[in-house]
């Protein structure tokens, strides 16, 4: 028995229509995995089987088995754009300053109630719920903040279940214990389960069957085993010779050099409230190295990076130094930020916004969060060469919110190393990016680490992300 089914769907917008009509069924039973290359249309595909955008003739069939028929009562969709809620006066830094996260929401007041008590004490425990849930949403890490959303969708106990790029910020702990915790959902109380994926590694074994989306085109669902026996490996190398050179003979610009120590953490340590984010840091980072910095949700390495890229008014508190001067030695924080290209989650929220694709980029070159000057004509040219370099130079005009999610993300990497800076800080660059999109980011940042005086800092649950430059590694444990 089909749950759900369309057939020949045209949606009504031609914005959302796909180049053939949709068809479409899944049946009792069946765990689907949508995927596809970024900007292949699968959140179009989700957004129209959910009834986002409604069709000519057809609409979706649901059968729901369920007290209602309804998509509100029965579907629960997890978007890859993290969001800390609904509040519009959110900012950017808002996390790292207390006084302003207290305003915010805490986790329990946010988690829907049920009558299923022991369901809900199987969800805490799963994801460690009640380590966070006194916390105001606007300060839980990114991972912390993934834990959340799918614990509020689960706890509603939906029918079908439908995650975008669900493993995204998950360590790998919490990334097996979710697997369990969906196998645990299907066989208990036969939820159906679909995943949007941009990575066909990411592939749990629960899937049944596989819908791929190519160009705005749907085709047949085919079982896991047919899907993936015709998968190939996606090759290296994808920047061309003429692409590597021209960035490693960019022009350098006028910099002093002063001083072979980029950060030196002395015993830093970082208290929210009664509870330590970080405690005791020692590190040096020197010019030239390439650091890989690791550990599980909820360790402290966004709060790490907020120190370092002057967004943590904590960071008057420690003894730190950046780029050889000391905290509050008298440097401004755009003193700091004008030597850091730096794209993470929480930048990647801050920047949905609705304006041409260039912007965002050229915004890197002024350290702001959008652009509030007239674009330069060097400045538009780098910019504009930049977006070759990452494959997205059709995206110029395009609103960047309309952009899918991978093809955000690149905006965002390109943005990063537009001014050419002397520390490159990548926290989780890979969010979101299909393998082809992935190897190539990492081909720019390999390239980009082999000219002279570049450090970066580079964070990622996934050993196998690192670039081969990675020269030294550290680790945070949870307090």
């Amino acid at each position: 028995m089909s749950s759900l089914k369309i057939a020949n769907g045209v949606a009504r917008h031609p914005l959302y229509r796909f180049k053939e009509p949709i068809n479409l069924e899944i049946n009792t039973g069946e765990q689907i995995a949508v995927v596809g290359r970024n900007a292949s249309g699968k959140s179009v595909l989700i957004d129209t089987l959910i009834g986002r955008y409604p069709l000519l003739q057809n609409e979706v069939e649901y059968n729901f088995d369920g007290e209602t028929n309804t998509v509100y009562d029965n579907v629960k969709y997890i978007t890859f754009r993290d969001s800390y809620g609904d509040s519009e006066y959110l900012y950017y830094q808002q996390r790292f300053n207390s006084q302003d996260a207290e305003i915010t929401p805490i986790v329990k007041s946010l988690l829907p109630s049920t009558n299923n008590r022991q369901f809900a004490e199987e969800i805490y425990e799963i994801f460690d719920i009640q380590s966070f849930v006194e916390k105001n949403i606007v300060s839980l890490s990114s991972g912390e903040l993934r834990k959340f959303q799918l614990a509020k969708a689960l706890l509603n106990e939906p029918s079908f279940l439908i995650i975008d790029n669900p493993f995204i910020g998950l360590d790998l702990p919490t990334k097996n214990l979710l697997v369990e915790l969906l196998e645990t959902l299907i066989q208990r109380f036969k939820i159906q389960i679909i995943l949007v994926l941009s990575n066909q590694k990411e592939m749990p074994p629960f899937v049944t069957h596989v819908i791929e989306v190519e160009n705005m085109i749907c085709k047949a669902k085919i079982p896991l085993k047919a899907y993936v026996g015709e998968k190939n490996d996606v090759s290296n190398n994808q920047l061309s010779d003429e692409v590597i050179a021209e960035i490693l003979n960019l022009p350098y610009k006028k910099q002093s050099f002063d001083s072979e120590q980029i950060v030196k953490l002395n015993n830093v340590s970082i208290k929210y409230e009664n509870s330590f984010v970080l405690r005791n840091i020692e590190c040096e980072i020197r010019r030239g190295e390439k650091w890989s910095l690791m550990g599980n949700n909820g360790s402290g390495k966004s709060t790490l990076l907020s120190l370092i890229c002057a967004d943590n008014p904590q960071s008057y508190a420690c003894n730190i130094s950046l780029f050889g001067n000391k905290r509050g030695s008298g440097e401004s924080i755009w003193d700091i930020k004008k030597r850091i290209g730096y794209v993470s989650p929480e930048m990647h929220r801050a920047f949905l916004k609705h304006v041409p694709t260039i912007e965002i980029i050229a915004s890197g070159l002024k350290d702001t969060i959008g652009l509030y000057q007239k674009l330069k004509k060097e400045d538009l040219e780098i910019s504009e060469w930049w977006l070759g370099v990452f494959g997205i130079e059709h995206l110029k005009d395009r609103i960047f919110t309309s952009l899918s999610s991978g093809e955000q993300r690149l905006v965002l990497l390109a943005r990063a190393f537009v001014k050419d800076p002397e520390l490159v800080i990548l926290d989780e660059p890979f969010h979101g990016l299909d393998p082809c999109n992935q190897n190539l980011a990492k081909e720019i940042i390999e390239v980009f680490c082999q000219r002279k005086d570049k450090t970066m800092i580079m964070v990622t649950h996934n050993k196998e992300e690192l670039p081969s430059c990675i020269t030294n590694h550290l680790f945070l444990k949870k307090d």
